[in-house]
């Protein structure tokens, strides 16, 4: 008998009918013997998230404002799905000593878990599964980094004596034995460690979508669904901005080399899409795998005379950014010029102090700002390998009248990322699509 981690997202678990499907899948195959579940999320386009709501609670809390009106309806909630599932228990304990934390002024870190640990507690009564609360396994040290090495080796030792389980995600605990959450969309990561920790044969995320898709629907109709693809290519598209999956979700798993399968909850016969490792062997093919981007970048350019001859000159910018509390997003340069890619919202509001800086410490002939920059990834792997792949992709979009403001390509050959105005940024996304799928 194998084993699976099945993780389930926010609308798998939305209510009592998504329920219904969640255990029709696990019961479907024996090997599905840990499951990791999401607060609830919306049920109809205008409705909340159930993490949402936790997190309003909180604020209201710590302004001094009463926190009934909104604790009651993530009750109201998890109410309606235990009485439409027709469980015999009485969940009311767990949400009054939820609520009189909160009120006793909780952190947002614990109050937003409780969306996941509750969703926990009913899917576990549900199933007729035990709970494994992540607090007693997931580690961050005192600054609230992850612990990867402290957190698998505390899963390895707790879930090795369980021969099934529900397991809450997004959250773990600092030393102090305080609740610390993970970023947005951290169940992802819950359900990597778990699955690393138990030594699963598959990953599987379950989710409301038949797979990774080429590139987001919003923007192009329709687009193909992306059948395989490795764990470096995710990585590179989730960090760009695909969201089906947690960019940090993947380091588990690929330390231990499990396959993830991304899966449709309402549509559970669907093939979806499988994300390995990958084959150093295997052919180009000349397919890009994904298109993915996000706007409201800013660049930084320098230009100076005999840059590349000035020892020291690119680690004393790196180390106004680093004195800034500022990380960088990529660096492409040439003899005499580099350019510093930024989030905008990271130098909002302290831009004219940084650039006194920079121009302080590293004497430019010429900076330059250009804000308002939207980036694309191109992302296949061998892309680099097939000739005229650059040529297609450049040569579509000059057909097409945009103008490309910056160029970068990573060592890995991974990827081409091209810079554009935000008000370029469909356009490009759809004319990359087209110059790549229109005749494959």
């Amino acid at each position: 008998m194998g084993i699976r981690v099945s993780k389930f997202g926010g609308s798998s678990v939305a209510d009592a009918g998504q329920l219904r499907k969640v255990r029709a899948i696990i019961e479907a195959d024996t090997d599905r013997r840990f499951v990791v579940p999401s607060a609830p999320g919306r049920r109809t386009p205008d409705d909340h998230k159930v993490t949402d709501l936790l997190y309003r609670t909180q604020a209201a809390a710590a302004g001094g404002e009463s926190i009934g009106p909104l604790f009651d309806l993530v009750a109201e909630r998890f109410g309606k799905i235990v009485a439409d599932l027709g469980l015999g228990f009485d969940l009311e304990p767990a949400l009054a000593d939820v609520h009189d934390r909160i009120r006793d002024g909780a952190s947002a870190d614990y109050t937003a878990s409780r969306g996941e640990y509750l969703s926990g507690l009913v899917l576990s009564k549900f199933l007729d599964r035990p709970l494994v609360d992540p607090a007693t396994m997931i580690r961050f040290d005192p600054d609230g980094n992850f612990l990867p090495e402290e957190t698998q080796a505390a899963v390895n030792a707790r879930l090795g004596t369980e021969d099934s389980g529900v397991i809450p995600g997004f959250y773990g605990t600092l030393p102090d034995g305080s609740i610390k959450t993970f970023s947005r969309g951290g169940s992802d990561i819950t359900g990597a460690i778990v699955a690393r920790g138990v030594g699963a044969d598959v990953y599987e995320n379950w989710t409301d979508v038949s797979g990774l898709l080429m590139t987001d629907p919003r923007i192009v109709d329709s687009p193909r669904t992306i059948e395989e693809l490795t764990y470096r290519e995710l990585r590179e598209l989730a960090y760009m901005g695909a969201t089906v999956l947690h960019d940090e979700a993947i380091f588990p798993v690929r330390e231990a080399g499990i396959p993830v399968h991304i899966l449709n909850t309402n549509d559970p016969e669907s093939a979806g899409t499988r994300i390995t490792r990958g084959g150093l062997d295997q052919a180009p093919t000349g397919r890009i795998t994904g298109i993915a981007g996000r706007r409201d970048f800013t660049i930084l350019a320098l230009e100076k005379t005999l840059m590349n001859a000035e020892v020291g000159f690119g680690r004393r910018l790196l180390a106004v950014l680093e004195k800034h509390g500022i990380s960088w997003e990529h660096i492409p340069s040439g003899i005499d010029t580099l350019s510093v890619v930024l989030k905008h919202d990271v130098v909002a509001g302290r831009l004219d102090a940084l650039l006194a800086e920079i121009q302080k410490e590293c004497n430019p002939d010429t900076l330059v700002v250009q804000p308002g920059m939207a980036l694309i990834a191109t992302v296949g792997r061998g892309m680099s390998h097939v000739p005229g792949t650059a040529a297609r992709l450049f040569g579509a979009l000059a057909d097409a009248g945009i103008n490309i403001r910056m160029i970068d390509q990573g060592s890995s050959e991974l990827n081409i990322i091209v810079g554009v105005e935000n008000d370029d940024f469909e356009r490009t996304v759809q004319t990359i699509y087209a110059a790549f799928e229109k005749n494959d």
